[in-house]
């Protein structure tokens, strides 16, 4: 008897276990946010091309507003009880990051923020990018054009009462969504591989640098839910792509160097299936 409880017991854990994960396709309302949240965190490039010099460093910070996504797509339906999410944790989003200079035009980048709530998002992201530019001169009249291909990745997770935020919570249904009375711990993961390449021009000796450039990014995002309802049952539903996506992006911007010691940005950053971002830069030279 006490044997077939136990396999009882394990075949409920299994079953349970294969329940909780939900793989989504791209044409669902939980693919598109899961995509759409990945484009605001992609770690773009932060100046225009150039080839800094070797063990030059560039520490700054960058800053950007994020888009509130289409409510449509804030239906959910394809894991849960249909319902609308309430995804916008935080209505802005930014980092510190550092560059490094190296050999033969090459320059590592990398930034890390840690684990501290704002608004009501809680990061820990740690991003990276290698870049190669060369210089091209172009005569008297302009400094030339630069020319840079460069890679990139972000790993973490930002967590996050999504699923059921306090405002959602309720106590008159078990059989409704959100059937608690504290909010959800929610897990968002957005893994993500990128290139791109990028031109820069800089017209006269004013210090100030135009730039465009595409690429694109591998991403391959997950949303583990954290929801303990009034009963003691705990939902811990994981959300996926049924595959990784490929996205292309385009991008393009400004970049003003004063006294060779600071400089200030501003970028335009689409994925044009998901999502267009206006971010601002700033940062110190030390050389």
């Amino acid at each position: 008897m006490r044997r077939a409880l136990v396999i009882a017991g394990l075949l409920c854990a299994l079953q349970h276990q294969a329940a909780a994960q939900c793989k989504v396709g791209t044409s669902s309302n939980e693919g598109k946010l899961l995509a759409f949240y990945t484009a605001p965190i992609s770690f773009s490039m932060a100046v225009a091309p150039e080839v800094m010099k070797p063990a030059s460093i560039r520490v700054g910070a960058e800053g950007e507003y994020i888009p509130k996504p289409n409510p449509a797509i804030e239906q959910t339906g394809a894991c849960f009880t249909q319902k609308s999410e309430h995804t916008s944790l935080s209505p802005v989003f930014g980092r510190p990051r550092i560059t490094v200079g190296g050999p033969f035009g090459l320059a590592l980048e990398a930034a890390y923020l840690p684990p501290v709530t704002i608004a009501r998002a809680t990061p820990n992201l740690f991003s990276f990018g290698i870049s190669e530019a060369h210089h091209f001169s172009a005569g008297p009249v302009t400094n030339g054009a630069t020319l840079m291909a460069r890679i990139h990745g972000t790993f973490g997770n930002v967590k996050g009462a999504i699923t059921c935020p306090r405002s959602s919570l309720q106590q008159t249904s078990p059989t409704s969504p959100c059937y608690g009375t504290s909010p959800s711990k929610d897990t968002f993961h957005p893994d993500m591989f990128g290139g791109e390449i990028a031109a820069g021009f800089a017209p006269g000796s004013g210090g100030v640098s135009f730039y465009a450039g595409a690429g694109a990014n591998r991403i391959d995002p997950h949303f583990q839910v954290g929801f303990t309802d009034a009963n003691g049952n705990v939902d811990r539903t994981q959300v996926e792509l049924a595959s990784p996506l490929v996205r292309a992006t385009v991008f393009g911007g400004v970049t003003a160097i004063v006294r060779q010691i600071f400089d200030l940005g501003a970028q335009i950053y689409s994925v044009p299936s998901d999502a267009t971002l206006f971010r601002l830069m700033g940062g110190l030279r030390f050389r």
